[in-house]
């Protein structure tokens, strides 16, 4: 049986992957990739506690396939958004959209 410490240990490199990415990219869809990184280590920690604090319970499984909805939301929206900054500015650069200034 793989210990807990082993899941937190992958998950820690993965969120911190994800927060090197959403901080250094300036890509927008590089930026959302990351932010899925991020969601996906969260969900290895809600499966590896739940599988060691209370596998009879299924309220990790039911809050992983939460976070997966809402990922699955955040890519939708985020997707959309980009589709549609970059038909107007013909750029997905982070810093290159500024769309509240006049």
């Amino acid at each position: 049986m793989i210990p807990l410490w082993m899941y937190l240990l992958v998950a820690a490199a993965l969120f911190s992957l994800g927060v090197y990415g959403v901080l250094a990219r300036r890509n927008a869809v590089a930026i959302l990739m990351s932010v899925e990184l991020m969601l996906s280590a969260v969900n290895i920690n809600l499966i590896a506690f739940w599988r060691y604090m209370s596998p009879e319970n299924m309220s990790g499984q039911a809050f992983a396939a939460f976070v997966f909805v809402i990922a699955a939301a955040e890519a939708a929206v985020g997707l959309a958004i980009i589709i549609s900054i970059y038909r107007t500015r013909r750029s997905v650069v982070v810093e290159d959209v500024n769309l509240l200034k006049g």
